[in-house]
Parts: C-alpha cells; structure tokens; sequence
C-alpha cells in the first residue's frame, strides 16, 4: 500500500501545482500582456468611472436611450451573475404573449414608427446579456431618441451609421450596433 500511496500522492501535488497554480498564473499573465482590456472585462470607463462593459447589455428604459434586447435574468433585467435564457420553447403560451407585449410597448413608445419591429427588440438572447441590437433596431428608436433629446433625426441616424459594426473579419456574425457605446456617444454629443 506504501508503495502506492507515495507516488499517487507526490503525482497529486505536483498536478495540483502544475494545473492549479502555475497554468492560471502563466494563462493570466500572458493575457493581460498580450490583450489586457479584454482580459479584465472590456470594461468602458468615462470621466475615471467604470460606467459598464462592452460585453454585457444595460438596461436603459428611458426614451432618451436606446433600448437594447430584452432580458430574461433574473431578479433584474442584465444581471450578469445569473446569465441565461427565458428557456420558453416556441411551443409555450408564455412566449408569444411575453412578445405580444413587448410589441405593444414599443408601439406605444413610437406612435410614430409604421414599421414592422425588429424581432431583436422583443425576443430575448439565450444569455440575456446581449450588449448589442441589429442595425433595423437601432434605426427604429432613432426618432423616439432624437425626439426626446431634441436632435434632427438625421444626426442621430449618423450617430447610429458610426457606430454600427461590420461582420467580423467581414465574414462571422451579423452587423450590430452596441447599445452602450452608442448611448455614451448620444450623452457625449449633448455634453
């Protein structure tokens, strides 16, 4: 039993080191080296203030902003500690009335849009953190925006146009807009 139990223990200790220690240390290292910012959040700081990141959607809900994806976390809206999904199949009741009045909201907070709403806009992502919505979602809140901060529509279209992301390597993904960047950049313009 000695002879066995020396090696499994010595092989356990020397594994433990390895992967438990040393690997995080050297991973950790390399990334903050090599992609500091992504390693430490993307976060976005304004003024020396952490405001969010650019990898987990906010929840603005005033007309001033742009809205991003619903989310389905739990015990509020974007909670990053419990990411997932409302795990509503297409079969359940639940989801096209949940849709049903994430249509009417918006309806109501754009009387003016005739448009049909963009899907992203009342379907929850599968993380619930989603910090971007199509380029059609953000073009459809452009004039309930530009309404309440008082901007000629076409200069917060151009806002949205700048701040619309291509493919990824013109290839992966869709184009995208980031609903936090974007609302910085409204706060920014208006400052």
């Amino acid at each position: 039993m000695k002879n066995h139990l020396r090696p499994a223990l010595m092989l356990f200790g020397i594994l433990t080191l390895l992967t438990g220690l040393l690997y995080p240390l050297a991973v950790t290292g390399i990334a903050q080296a090599v992609f500091p910012e992504q390693a430490n959040g993307s976060l976005i700081v304004r003024d020396g203030k952490v405001v969010g990141s650019a990898l987990i959607g906010q929840n603005f809900t005033e007309n001033q902003y742009f809205w991003g994806r619903p989310s389905a976390t739990g015990p509020m809206p974007n909670n990053a500690a419990n990411s997932g999904g409302s795990n509503l199949g297409p079969t359940n009741p639940a989801l096209p009335d949940a849709v049903k009045e994430r249509i009417a909201a918006l309806k109501a907070a754009h009387p003016a849009q005739s448009g049909p709403v963009p899907v992203d806009l009342v379907t929850a992502s599968a993380s619930g953190l989603d910090p971007q919505i199509s380029p059609a979602a953000a073009r459809y809140q452009v004039e309930r925006v530009a309404q309440a901060r008082q901007l000629p529509v076409e200069k917060v279209l151009k806002l949205v146009e700048a701040h619309t992301e291509g493919r990824q390597w013109g290839v992966f993904g869709e184009a995208r807009v980031n609903v936090l960047q974007l609302n910085l950049a409204l706060d920014k313009l208006m400052s």
